[in-house]
């Protein structure tokens, strides 16, 4: 079975302007993605601030994405919630307006035990008959999707990929060994982590940080996957764009950035607030010298 998408995959934001989605700014975004070798798009994700959209944002940004797009590159869409019900009914949605994949993130506040977990992303998956990515991301949710429960769901048919957001390598290596790498695919959900993550046998990143430098980090996906380690030192000449825009809650930093580059006003929904003007100087700042030394 062929990765969904292989190399860099980019969580993109959701641009508001008064508190309003801006679709014009939304779909310009998309296009600047595509244009510089984005290989995914991932939308209401945890970067989209999916959790403060309302049922109808959430698809119509998907159905504007997806008609953006235009079949260049593959659309995923975020439908994990805690309600395995409502995320069958997303997901089900998601299938039904064209996406290419769903990206489900563990259950969260009401949690679950493995066998929960099991039972909740098997539901979803038998509902739909696309592609299926799981998500696991303890920092947000409280609990993790052990490796012998990845093992699990693997042999699913529709479940294809793991979204790796664990930001321990060794629990990576451990997922790695126990899966058939053939069906099952990585792809990390840190960006600090790329140079490393491909080097161990991860298929690719789905990034905040792509939201702005795509290019640069699927540059570095492609020399690594093809054996080209050299590609570890251009990685850490990201890593100051990287670091600025982990100063704070994703996406609160991040769009500091896409607000610079004109894919919407610098707007985040409660209880996100914008970075104080130091720290947004200093986030503008890391991003300018990076690409002027990429210039040089």
């Amino acid at each position: 079975m062929n990765p969904i998408f292989e190399g860099i995959g980019v969580a993109i934001t959701t641009p508001f302007n008064n508190n309003e989605v801006d679709f014009d700014a939304f779909r310009r975004h998309i296009e600047y993605l595509i244009e510089n070798d984005t290989q995914a798009l991932i939308i209401n994700g945890t970067t989209g601030e999916s959790p403060t959209l309302t049922s109808d944002e959430i698809r119509q940004l998907l159905e504007v994405g997806i008609e953006a797009a235009a079949g260049r590159v593959p659309v995923i869409a975020g439908t994990g919630t805690n309600s395995t019900m409502n995320s069958i009914e997303l997901s089900k949605f998601a299938m039904d307006a064209g996406a290419d994949g769903v990206m489900l993130i563990t259950p969260y506040y009401n949690k679950s035990n493995q066998r929960g977990l099991v039972a909740h992303f098997s539901a979803i998956a038998d509902a739909i008959d696309i592609p299926v990515i799981l998500y696991n991301v303890p920092g947000r949710t409280g609990m993790t999707i052990e490796p012998e429960t990845v093992l699990e769901l693997s042999s699913h048919p529709n479940i294809v990929a793991l979204k790796d957001a664990v930001g321990d390598l060794n629990y990576t290596i451990k997922v790695l060994n126990m899966i058939d790498q053939d069906e099952f695919v990585l792809y990390s959900g840190n960006d600090d982590n790329l140079a490393d993550f491909i080097q161990l046998g991860g298929k690719g990143l789905i990034s905040v940080v792509g939201n702005v430098i795509p290019g640069e980090l699927q540059n570095v996906y492609e020399r690594m996957a093809a054996g080209d380690y050299t590609a570890k030192h251009t990685f850490t000449s990201l890593m100051p764009v990287i670091d600025a825009v982990q100063v704070d809650v994703n996406p609160i930093p991040i769009k500091v950035l896409t607000s610079e580059l004109g894919f919407g006003n610098y707007e985040l929904r409660l209880p996100l607030l914008p970075v104080e003007t130091q720290t947004r100087d200093e986030i503008v700042k890391a991003y300018e010298n990076f690409k002027e030394g990429s210039r040089v």
